[in-house]
């Protein structure tokens, strides 16, 4: 037994960190570990329970779990033998040093996080673009922002371009315009072509009829006259009703006999 003690009293070669206290340490760090994940879990069903955004219920969770790890840390330490004193003053050093090295970014990264959880100009499963990357809003960390797009790909972006950045919101409103171009022959009627186009929309089922859909000439092209259908749909349906609108416009056209021109280009030759 007197040698079991003078183990555990023995101290680590070149420190004043006892055996006893490293065993400590590592009871200290598992026991707070799975009370660390317990409390997180608990905290995320009780937000869960109320009528806060997921957006804001991740954003949350995800910061508590952070500050609980750094508290528990600092336990760890403690434990060790550290006095609480001295650590906040490595610490202080620490952040000197981030700041002191232009990584201010981490910070700022963190500011961002808040403003956008708070204020919400993206939520949770919309779909969005920012800086020039579209996909589905899957979370907000406290360092970035985590998209997913629609072919599957995880992209993470710094808060801080996300909050700097203008947000195309394609999910928030309820309602979006869809818009199909298409060129026919300047051979062609365009009275014709417009009928037609408006036909197609005015049948699809999922075609608002208020607001009422258009067709309208947007350009005089060198090989063809272009026109625009523009019809309203429910947000959900966008992208069916642009892909029955693009192959049912061409099938109309063609029952039809309505031209739409390969690009062309005429070559005058001087003798």
């Amino acid at each position: 037994m007197a040698d079991l003690n003078d183990v555990l009293s023995g101290t680590i070669p070149y420190t004043d960190i006892t055996v006893m206290q490293i065993i400590a340490a590592i009871v200290v760090l598992i026991v707070g570990f799975i009370v660390l994940k317990i409390a997180v879990s608990i905290f995320r069903k009780g937000l869960s329970k109320t009528k806060l955004p997921d957006l804001i219920i991740e954003f949350l969770t995800r910061f508590l779990s952070a500050l609980l790890y750094v508290m528990l840390i600092l336990l760890v330490v403690t434990t060790l033998g550290f006095q609480m004193g001295s650590v906040f003053i490595g610490l202080s050093a620490v952040i000197g040093l981030i700041l002191g090295f232009g990584l201010q970014g981490t910070l700022t990264n963190m500011a961002a996080g808040v403003w956008i959880a708070s204020l919400r100009p993206i939520d949770k499963d919309e779909v969005v673009t920012v800086n020039g990357l579209t996909g589905k809003v899957r979370a907000v960390g406290i360092m970035a922002t985590e998209l997913l797009t629609p072919d599957n790909q995880y992209i993470t972006i710094p808060n801080t371009l996300v909050w700097g950045s203008p947000i195309i919101n394609l999910s928030r409103m309820e309602t979006r315009r869809v818009g199909v171009d298409v060129g026919i022959s300047y051979n062609g009627s365009i009275e014709k072509a417009v009928s037609v186009a408006m036909d197609v929309m005015k049948k699809h089922e999922l075609v608002l009829k208020d607001p009422e859909p258009a067709v309208v000439v947007t350009e005089l092209a060198d090989s063809s006259v272009n026109l625009q259908l523009r019809a309203w749909v429910k947000t959900g349906d966008f992208w069916t009703v642009k892909g029955d609108l693009t192959t049912g416009i061409f099938n109309a056209y063609n029952k039809e006999g309505v031209e739409i021109p390969y690009p062309q280009m005429d070559v005058h030759l001087d003798k």
